[in-house]
């Protein structure tokens, strides 16, 4: 078949089109629909090979398969002559088909070997199979032979000969011995091509007697064996070194051929004493990489699928220490019959003209014969429209009825091919063949290829219209192709619509629509990243994905490019992956893939699983001293986290037996560290490993290496010298350990003396002790100590000296000279003079001031004790302040010298006066008689005056609605007044009152406290209740009367048919906002509700609890129609018809105002 045949992927057989340089020709599509009533010459479509070798015992089967319209009869010949399929009973022709069954069973095979050939026909033409050679496949015995036995002296080279005999097809060749195993192979012994085996030297032990060479034949799957062949090798006068020389192929060079397309094996096998070593080169050129191979220990050269520039001059090359041998192989490349160009079928309508080419190459060139329904072109009926050009058949104005097979036959001496090609002259109108309004979607930025494939003769011309109307030329960004098909180079969402195709020739037109979709991509918006996970945690990767929301979308895991393991662990959610409790097995790279119908986007990312290390193996000591070893270990696995360091301990097996210490650290990537060790230590090491994760287990403890005695290397430590008590010297110190003992018998020799004196150092030698007492010291003398280690093998180094103070006891003396000086009325300074230093007798600490207030300088004496104070000042002082006293007060101080042991006696008691001060606040203040327009304040007096009370000073000022302050108005008060009134206030006003007491030093802080002159006070005991005034009694009576009169009025006109003034009412409230009438002037002004009162921030609500009805309430009630009616006290009704109720207070800037009596009315509400 042709191999540039085009298939359009999604419906049947497709539009071919054949361009040469005369016409177009097309194959006829094999669809039923298409093919109803359309004629088609005959076409092989499946025969056997040209060489076909059957087995013996198995029926032999011809192919030949072949199709046409009408369906083609089938013929055979055998060796050029017919071969008449029914008059053998042991053949069969299967129905419908050419292919041909022979039974062979109880008949000779022999006898149906040969050359067949098939031919298929029917009214149209005649079209031939291959010529296909029929051969029985053979496995032959091996002629019987004796062997002689081999007998060779050690180091000769030696060839064992198989020549098998000749099969169908050749028998694999190979060596075994009785026991059917095969004979190792190696650079010294190989097997060669011809299945003869080479030694290039013998040994003693290649003797043996059973050397079979065994013949294998494909076929019949049976194998032949040789007689064994027996060697024995000598060893009483072996042959010397020698230099290399070929055993095969012989001489200095040689030729081989090989055919175009196959494989090239070139051999070269050499004896030699060393075994040579063999190596290939080409003269003038390279060997072709990615077709050669070496086999059989560099000895041959195969090279695959061989070309004409493989030709050339081959060099092996075998070589030992005592010298070189070559050898070139001169390589033809010879070349059966190949196709460059096949003729193809053509489909021509009458009056036009084609042509069938037939390119072939081959070495040597080919010989191109023609044939016309199987028979010689040159024998063929005469026809005027065809001429033979050697390779080309030109056919020119054809006519119907003219439709034939044409084969070109090209044969050399290595092969033939052979093609069939009909000519088939049809009139048809078109017709198209990609199924009607299909849909194509394809993702933007990518082609688009929208089919229209049509088969018509004369072929259809092809054109394009978008959505029916815009008419689509060839050029950017469109591309038509040869076959009909529509490419857009780059689609894009514009160019989404309805396309239609016409196909038209000479006989008719014929459209089709199809529609194209263009999707946007599947994109991944967030890839997931490297992930570094600890064993047994849990690894997640995200991968956030966009996609065209008509396309449903897919997401798969994979790892390592395959399917995520069958484990629970696996999490996959919509876009992301979790992996729990993570182990080794899991490392790997995930991907994850999004799949559409369209398109798809992946990304992926690798998991590494990171663990403690593997704890070291197989610790050594070595390069033991005195004093230090070498410690070398194997480092454990890593775990994917390199090791940063190693932590080498030990156990002292000695004195802390299970107990490791630390003694060193060195870097990861060793593995030997040299230790400084202590001696009279039983030394046990383990090494740690460190990486990011942690630290692995401890290794296996080493040997022991214990260091022998020696004397102490230190002294102990934190040497210390204190009295605890007068006449005493604590020594005290940090014991070594056993470890630093350095030896059995460890003691401390602990020495002293008094500093600055002229005396020997006193010592004692204690053991097992921490501390050392000396008795019988002077108190708080400086002494010079010094505590050195020894044992049975020496003393430890010199102590360093120390020193240290005996014992303290009481200070003697107190302080002299005792001054105070006051600088105010909360603060005084005392001095003193300091006591001697010996006196103290110890480390002066500081001193205490000790003062206490006896009373206050208005207070008699003998009152309540009061609490003493202390204060401590550090250090040699001689001063100090006493802050935080009481103003006109009495106080008595003394003070004490102190130090580590104690107090000292105190100094005698001085006393001293403060001055006065301001006075504390008032204890209280209240409001006892709120009036109208005055209030009385009540308060008491401080609770500390601190001084001469001089009196009060009284300050006040009022606070309107809206929190702003008024004038502050300020009166001083004498000292023995706790009551005042104030007068000629404003009524229903909040005032806010300051007051604080002064002494000649001024007044102190102010108590505050606030009031309002109206019932709203914080007594409700001591509101004026306004309904039980006269003035608002007669009010109210006079109003009851009004409205009675109103109440005639309006009865009366109703019943006259007027309009009654409730409709009127009821008309006018339709208006959310209603006037209220003035009391001024009797005009209606504008009503608003954010003018109630509110009390001040901070103030409290009135005492009597009254809440005022929310003004903007809209009832029957308002209009005296159902609701709650109200009624004054001598029962008149005194509901409203009035509107809205007024405000509680006029507008203004005044500071209080009388109630009007409509307020007074809601007030009952």
């Amino acid at each position: 078949m042709d191999r540039n045949r085009k298939w359009v992927p999604g419906f049947g057989p497709a539009l071919l089109i054949l361009l040469s340089h005369m016409t177009s020709a097309l194959e006829v599509p094999l669809d039923p629909k298409v093919l109803e009533g359309l004629p088609q010459p005959p076409t092989i479509t499946q025969q056997s090979p040209k060489d076909y070798i059957f087995d013996p015992r198995e029926n032999i089967v011809i192919h030949c398969e072949a199709k046409g319209k009408p369906h083609p009869s089938f013929s055979w010949t055998r060796n050029g002559t017919h071969f008449d399929v029914e008059k053998d009973s042991k053949v069969l022709m299967k129905p419908g088909s050419g292919t041909l069954v022979i039974d062979i069973s109880g008949e000779k095979a022999e006898a149906y070997e040969g050359t067949y050939q098939c031919t298929a026909h029917n009214e149209h033409g005649t079209a031939v199979s291959n010529r296909i050679v029929i051969r029985q496949s053979r496995s032959p015995l091996w002629s019987k032979e004796r062997n002689e036995a081999i007998v060779v002296q050690m180091g000769v080279s030696l060839v064992l000969q198989c020549r098998p005999p000749a099969g169908l097809p050749p028998p694999v060749i190979f060596w075994m011995d009785n026991n059917f195993q095969k004979l190792p192979l190696d650079q010294r012994v190989s097997q060669a091509l011809n299945g003869d085996l080479y030694f290039s030297n013998v040994l003693p032990e290649d003797s043996r007697q059973d050397y079979i060479c065994y013949a294998r034949f494909p076929h019949t799957q049976t194998i032949q064996q040789k007689q064994p062949i027996s060697v024995t090798v000598l060893d009483n006068s072996p042959e010397g070194e020698h230099r290399p020389r070929f055993m095969m192929p012989l001489g200095a060079s040689s030729t081989k051929m090989v055919l175009r397309g196959e494989t090239l094996e070139l051999e070269c096998i050499a004896a030699g004493l060393p075994t040579p070593d063999i190596s290939w080169q080409k003269d003038g050129g390279e060997l072709p990489s990615g077709r050669t191979t070496f086999q059989h220990f560099q000895k041959t050269l195969k090279i695959s699928d061989v070309n004409e520039d493989d030709a050339g001059n081959y060099r092996c090359t075998a070589t030992n220490k005592l010298g070189t041998a070559e050898h070139i192989i001169k390589v033809n490349v010879k070349a059966a019959p190949f196709w460059v160009s096949a003729p193809r079928n053509l489909i021509l309508a009458p009056n036009e003209t084609g042509s069938l080419t037939c390119r072939v190459s081959g070495e040597p060139k080919p010989k191109i014969t023609w044939f016309v329904n199987g028979v010689l072109i040159e024998n063929a009926p005469e026809d005027r429209a065809r001429k033979v050009d050697d390779d080309t058949v030109i056919l020119s104005n054809v006519q119907s009825g003219s439709s034939a097979v044409y084969q070109c036959n090209a044969s050399n001496e290595f092969g033939y091919l052979m093609a069939n090609a009909f000519v088939n002259v049809l009139a048809e109108a078109p017709r198209v063949l990609t199924p009607p309004n299909r849909v194509y979607q394809v993702i933007a930025n990518n082609p688009a290829l929208l089919h229209c494939a049509s088969f018509g003769s004369p072929i259809p011309t092809i054109t394009w219209f978008k959505d029916s109307q815009t008419s689509i030329k060839d050029g950017d960004p469109y591309v038509i192709h040869v076959n009909g098909t529509l490419e857009i180079h780059v689609a894009q969402p514009l160019n989404s619509g309805k396309y239609t195709c016409i196909a038209t020739n000479n006989l008719g037109i014929k459209e089709n629509h199809v529609f194209l979709e263009v999707k946007e991509p599947t994109r991944i918006l967030k890839q997931p990243e490297y992930r570094v996970v600890q064993r047994g945690m849990s690894a997640a990767f995200e991968c956030k994905v966009k996609h065209d929301p008509s396309l449903i979308p897919t997401m798969t895991w994979l790892k390592d490019n395959g399917e995520l393991p069958d484990d629970e662990r696996f999490l996959v959610d919509t876009d992301s992956l979790t992996i729990k409790d993570v182990t080794d097995r899991d490392e790997g790279t995930y991907t994850c893939v999004m799949n559409t119908t369209l398109d798809q986007d992946s990304a992926s990312a690798m998991l590494t699983v990171v663990e403690k290390p593997d704890p070291p193996t197989d610790l050594e000591l070595t390069d033991q001293t005195e004093r230090s070893v070498r410690l070398t270990w194997i480092p454990g696995d890593e775990h994917n986290s390199p090791t940063q360091q190693f932590l080498i301990q030990y156990e002292d097996l000695l004195h802390e037996p299970g107990v490791w210490i630390n003694l060193t650290e060195v870097a990861g990537t060793s593995t030997t560290a040299q230790l400084n060790l202590s001696p009279y230590v039983y030394y046990s090491f383990r090494v740690m490993a460190l990486n990011s994760v942690g630290l692995s287990e401890p290794s296996q403890s080493s040997s022991q290496y214990r260091t022998n005695p020696a004397a102490p290397d230190d002294n102990p430590t934190d040497v210390r010298g204190e009295g605890t008590e007068p006449g005493n010297l604590v020594i005290s110190w940090t014991p070594l350990t056993g470890f630093q003992s350095n030896g059995p018998g460890l003691e401390y020799k602990v020495q002293w003396r008094q500093k600055d004196v002229d005396e020997d150092w006193s010592s004692k030698t204690v053991a097992n002790a921490s501390r050392f007492v000396v008795s019988g010291t002077p108190t708080y003398v400086l002494y010079e100590i010094k505590v050195q280690a020894l044992n049975d093998y020496g003393n430890g180094p010199d102590a360093e000296v120390v020193t240290g103070y005996s014992g303290e006891d009481l200070p003697l003396s107190a302080p002299d000279s005792v001054q105070i000086m006051v600088h105010n009325s909360t603060l005084a300074e005392v001095h003193w003079e300091p006591v001697s230093l010996p006196s103290v007798r110890g480390k002066l600490q500081g001193y205490k001031v000790y003062y206490r207030r006896e009373h206050g300088l208005h207070e008699t004496a003998g009152g309540a004790e009061q609490q003493e104070h202390v204060l401590t000042f550090s250090g040699n002082r001689s001063e100090g302040r006493l802050p935080g006293l009481e103003p006109y007060s009495i106080y008595n101080v003394s003070i004490r010298v102190l130090n580590n042991k104690g107090e000292g006696p105190p100094s005698p008691s001085k006393r001293f006066d403060t001055p006065e001060g301001v006075p504390g606040p008032p204890s209280f203040l209240k409001v006892v008689k709120p009036g109208l327009d005055s209030l009385t304040l009540e308060w008491g007096p401080p609770m500390k005056n601190n001084g001469r009370l001089a009196g009060y000073i009284l300050k006040y000022q009022p606070v309107n609605k809206t929190n702003e302050l008024g004038p502050v108005k300020v009166m001083t008060l004498p000292a023995n007044e706790t009551t005042f009134t104030l007068d000629s206030l404003n009524s229903s006003m909040l005032y806010k009152f300051y007051l604080s007491a002064k002494t000649i030093k001024g007044p102190g802080p102010t108590i505050t406290g606030e009031a309002f002159t109206v019932m709203d006070t914080t007594v409700p005991s001591r509101q004026v209740d306004i309904a039980t005034q006269g003035w608002f009694i007669g009010l109210m009576c006079a109003i009851a009367l009004l409205i009675l009169v109103l109440l005639i009025v309006c009865f009366i006109k109703r019943n006259k048919g007027g309009k009654y003034p409730v409709k009127e009412k009821e008309d006018a409230h339709q208006d959310p906002e209603i006037q209220p009438m003035k009391e001024d002037d009797g005009t209606f002004g504008e009503y608003s509700d954010t003018e109630d009162h509110k009390p001040l921030k901070g103030s409290r609500t009135p005492s009597n609890g009254t809440v005022r009805r929310d003004e903007s309430d809209d009832s029957l009630v308002d209009y005296g129609e159902g609701g709650d009616g109200q009624f004054n006290e001598d029962g008149s009704f005194i509901g409203q018809y009035s509107g809205k109720k007024e405000k509680d207070t006029h507008e203004g800037n005044e500071s209080s105002e009388a109630p009007s009596p409509v307020n007074a009315m809601n007030s009952f509400v």
